[in-house]
């Protein structure tokens, strides 16, 4: 395979993030959170976002228009069959042509600003591969968006002693913004991961490339239900992606690159 160089972005020819970007949000069901999230779109990054695309994977409703009408164009799509996380995605963004791309959880809300613009303004970067926002609870709480590389001992570490990250090797999937150059040379999420993964998998093979993780000057909601927690079927999609994950050439080669790099060289706050 070859492997792509760090490359210059621009969000726009004149230097501009107006109308460049499409966002991709995926509906299990979820349409009151989706709504809400149109919502907080319309009215704070109208400037932004050209073009929103909706999968709806379970029959639901379209979502009405937020008020003041929509500011940017919605594209709903009815899955014939169920998909996986990352089959819906590039399936929905592998004809997009918009400059930067973003990937959505529908249970994210904005903060009382837009969160997307210093997104790509982060992206469009020298070298940046993505960009992601600070998320935080409903109650005002920092969440543990950004990880360490998840090998046993850290999962360990992480889930039965509550040790703390120390290192952001990855970051998860709630809320990026890539290049679009950087999505198509990656060919989007490793489709292989049905649902648990495919973030980490997508950042290591990003890193792998030459290019960078930053945590822009922005800042979401992010509920994080973390349906594994609750649901054995969801805790063996969960272990199943794991396993395939630790015995990938990708976590391996990033393994053995991310050990020779500091903590602190790890990820960059634009």
């Amino acid at each position: 395979m070859v492997v792509p160089q760090p490359l210059a972005f621009a969000a726009h020819p004149d230097g501009d993030a107006t109308g460049c970007l499409v966002v991709f949000v995926v509906s299990h069901g979820h349409l009151a959170l989706v709504q809400s999230l149109l919502n907080d779109m319309a009215q704070f990054s109208a400037a932004t976002v050209r073009r929103v695309v909706l999968p709806l994977t379970l029959p639901e409703a379209d979502p009405h228009a937020p008020p003041g009408g929509r500011p940017s164009v919605l594209q709903i799509v009815r899955n014939g069959h169920p998909l996986g996380y990352g089959a819906n995605h590039n399936r929905a963004l592998c004809g997009a042509t918009e400059p930067f791309v973003c990937v959505l959880n529908p249970d994210v809300r904005w903060a009382g600003g837009d969160p997307l613009g210093p997104m790509v303004g982060a992206a469009a970067q020298l070298g940046v591969g993505c960009s992601y926002p600070a998320q935080y609870d409903d109650v005002g709480h920092l969440q543990d968006s950004e990880r360490a590389l998840p090998t046993p001992r850290a999962l360990w570490r992480r889930r039965v002693l509550g040790a703390r990250e120390m290192r952001v090797d990855w970051v998860n999937a709630a809320c990026l913004v890539l290049p679009q150059s950087v999505w198509q040379a990656l060919r989007g999420f490793d489709e292989a991961y049905f649902l648990y993964c495919e973030d980490v998998d997508l950042c290591l093979r990003l890193r792998l490339a030459g290019w960078a993780l930053v945590r822009a000057h922005a800042r979401v909601v992010h509920a994080g239900q973390r349906a594994s927690h609750r649901r054995w079927r969801h805790t063996l999609w969960h272990i199943r992606s794991l396993l395939r994950l630790w015995t990938s050439a990708v976590f391996w080669r990033s393994r053995a690159l991310l050990r020779r790099l500091p903590a602190a060289a790890l990820t960059t706050t634009e």
